[in-house]
Formats: structure tokens, C-alpha cells, sequence
């Protein structure tokens, strides 16, 4: 069965945010540093709104790097997520047939950019939100991101452009700067939860257990800084050994700081606090946005072939 695009509170105040904020410096310009500061704060204020927010600008970059234009006065979204349910494929005419799964602010957005992988490889295509309709069979009984669930989108001959040509969306150097952004938002909130832990670890086992997240969060942002000025000085290079330490690195970080938060505060503040409670849902669901032990292994590999790796 399926449901129209609906308007949302969550779409009307990422609009709000939008008109205040209409864009941030693109990766590689120079000022990557104060892109990820402005995720990082949305990750700090509220994961829902900064993961429509964040795949906004990461539209926005993709397009400019690809040379295309940007849609005046619309909230974009990428949706590039595949898997088995992905049945997602174009015509001789370029119209898109087929389901897409993972499409978060499907109910949302006015404009998506979704990937179309196929024999030659990866087609990127500009789709307007009334070509597609949202599978209202799918629950989503998660709490954890529940004000912007990702659900399966259906398109059924939808006119779409296509976005450069093959392969330009995975083999541009932006890939990996995005991916780099994604974890600025994930340290916002971890560190939103490292200082609602201030109020109540000054002194004894829990200073020792807010000290715990200081070491676990103080690396991580000096790993961005490090990262956005390397990006910055020379943003033609992927970096993506640097970027998947960075993205490892402050997922490893957030985890440890949900557990040292729980470990300091006890289940008080998660059961009677809405903005706690809700950043530790939304927070334990977005992380899983990591590839984890992929890129471990991927890194691994990468190491085995450098000489003195880790030196200072």
C-alpha cells in the first residue's frame, strides 16, 4: 500500500533552520573545520534534525561538485543505501521503476538524490519528491530516530536527471569528505552526553568515569581538526585512510561515552529526561550508520602496507 508525502513538524522546523542558516562552506574550501563545527552542533542539539540537515548539505556539496545546480528553496536529501531490497532500476527513457530502501526523510524532503547501480557501475539521479511514493507497511518500532524513520521508497516511472556521469558520485573526492562530516554530527551528541555527565561527576568514581570520556572524546576532536586541515590543503585527495580512522575513531568514542554516561548517571535521566533520553536512543541508532568492522579491516590492510604508519 502506499501513502502521499505528508508534511512534518520535523520538515518545518529543518525549513526554519534553513532560512537562518541557508548554507555552510563546502568541504575543501578552505573552512571544512567550521562546516563540521556547524554538525557538530546540530548533532549536539538534536539527531533528527541534524540528520535531515546534514544529508541537506551533503546534497548540496555533491551537486556543486558535480556541476549541477542546486534547487532554490528546497530541503534535499542523498539516498544511496542498496542491499537485497533494492530493486531500483531506470528505463530506456532514464524514468526509475523499482523500491529503495533506506531513504530517510522520505516524508520529508522536495528533492532526493538517489543512486542507481547497474552493469556499468553507479548513476546518481535528481528525483522531486511527487515522483515517489513511502511504504506505509514498514513499522518502525525502533525509539531510537524515530522523528526522521528510513523507510522504502517506491518509484514507479519517475522522471529523474541524471547527476554526471557514471561512477562521478562514488569516485569524486567529496565521498569521503562527507563521510568524514557524518561523524562530526556523532561527536556533537556524544559530547552533549559527556556534559549533561558534568553536573554530576565533579568528584570521586564519577569524575573518574567523566575523566574516562574526556580521553575518549579530546582525541577524537583533534583527529577532525587534523583531518579538515589535510582536507583543506589539499582537497583534489580522497584522504580516506584518514577519514575512516576519523569516522572509527569518534564511533568508538561515542559508544564508550553512551556507556560511561550510563555507568555515571544511572537510568534516572534517561527515563525522566526527554532531551537525555532521546539523544541516547537517536544516538545508539544513528552510529550504526557506521560501516564498524569494515573499515577496521579495510584500515588494517592499509596499514600492513605502510612504512612506519605511526609516525610523529
Amino acid at each position: 500500500m502506499l501513502a502521499p508525502v505528508l508534511p512534518s513538524p520535523l520538515s518545518n522546523l529543518a525549513r526554519q533552520r534553513l532560512l537562518q542558516v541557508p548554507g555552510l562552506p563546502l568541504p575543501g574550501g578552505g573552512r571544512t573545520l567550521e562546516r563540521w563545527r556547524a554538525l557538530a552542533t546540530l548533532g549536539h542539539e538534536d539527531l533528527c534534525l541534524a540528520k535531515v540537515l546534514e544529508a541537506h548539505f551533503d546534497a548540496v556539496a555533491i551537486l556543486h561538485e558535480l556541476h549541477a545546480p542546486v534547487p532554490p528553496e528546497q530541503l534535499l536529501a542523498v539516498w544511496a543505501a542498496d542491499g537485497p531490497a533494492c530493486t531500483l532500476r531506470p528505463d530506456t527513457a532514464g524514468r526509475l521503476h523499482g523500491d529503495k530502501p533506506w531513504c530517510s526523510g522520505s516524508d520529508l524532503v522536495d528533492t532526493a538524490l538517489v543512486t542507481v547501480r547497474g552493469d556499468a557501475g553507479v548513476q546518481l539521479y535528481r528525483v522531486d519528491a511527487s515522483q515517489w511514493h513511502c511504504m506505509d507497511n514498514e513499522p518502525w518500532p525502533a525509539a531510537g530516530m524515530a522523528g526522521v524513520p528510513s523507510t522504502t521508497v517506491r518509484f514507479d516511472g519517475a522522471q529523474a536527471d541524471a547527476i554526471g556521469p557514471i561512477n562521478a558520485y562514488l569516485e569524486r573526492p567529496g565521498f569521503w569528505h562527507g563521510g568524514a562530516g557524518v561523524a562530526a554530527v556523532w561527536f556533537g551528541a556524544a559530547s552533549a552526553l559527556a556534559e549533561r555527565m558534568q553536573h554530576d561527576c565533579s568528584e570521586g568514581l564519577r569524575a573518574r568515569l567523566l575523566g574516562k570520556a574526556d580521553l575518549v572524546l579530546a582525541p577524537a576532536a583533534a583527529l577532525l581538526r587534523e583531518l579538515a586541515a589535510a582536507i583543506d590543503a589539499a582537497p583534489q585527495l580522497t584522504h580516506r585512510v584518514q577519514v575512516t580512522r576519523v569516522r572509527s575513531v569518534v564511533e568508538r568514542a561515542a559508544t564508550q561515552v553512551l556507556d560511561l554516561a550510563g555507568r555515571a548517571l544511572g537510568p534516572a535521566p534517561m527515563c525522566r529526561e526527554d532531551a537525555h533520553a532521546r539523544r541516547w536512543a537517536d544516538l545508539t541508532v544513528f552510529l550504526r550508520q557506521s560501516h564498524a568492522d569494515r573499515d577496521w579491516e579495510w584500515l588494517g590492510e592499509q596499514c600492513a602496507r605502510q612504512v612506519m604508519p605511526w609516525s610523529l
